[in-house]
């Protein structure tokens, strides 16, 4: 019996799948979004298929043990393609709504994403190291910070 060793080319096309589905989800419109997760939804579902092993079918009595395929993985494939399919339906009505109000499916950023950045850039200024509070630890400093600005 020889071990499972997965296709080169399944390989790369995986590698490929997940490196633009991840790069895609990064992005700040809503249909990018969108096709990197069916983009990473398709990977995982080859990542999956090649994990299991190809052989007859898996009734007992109509295959030795040893030559059946494992049932499993094409189970698990079922079930992605049932969560990529609830996911792209979501963004997708998503990315039309926002498009419906606003004209664009761009994310905008948070009030709150603006103040911690805004905060971020403070602390990295010139002059400041993480021993400038009492105790010296990330939280304290954040504290201080707020505490100063006279946010609770």
């Amino acid at each position: 019996m020889s071990p499972n060793i997965p296709n080169l080319v399944y390989v790369v096309v995986i590698g490929v799948l997940f490196a633009t589905g991840v790069t895609l989800l990064l992005e700040r419109s809503l249909t990018r979004v969108l096709m990197g997760v069916i983009l990473l939804g398709n990977g995982a579902n080859l990542l999956l298929l090649t994990g299991g092993r190809a052989g007859g079918p898996p009734i007992v009595g109509t295959t030795a043990e040893e030559d059946m395929s494992d049932p499993l993985p094409q189970a698990m494939v079922l079930t992605a393609i049932v969560i990529t399919l609830g996911m792209t339906a979501f963004l997708l009505a998503l990315a039309y709504r926002s498009w419906h109000l606003n004209g664009h499916d761009e994310v905008q950023d948070d009030v709150e994403d603006r103040r911690i950045m805004e905060l971020a850039d403070r602390d990295e200024g010139p002059g400041t190291s993480d021993t400038d509070t009492a105790d010296g630890s990330p939280e304290a400093r954040v504290l201080a910070t707020g505490a100063a600005e006279g946010v609770r």
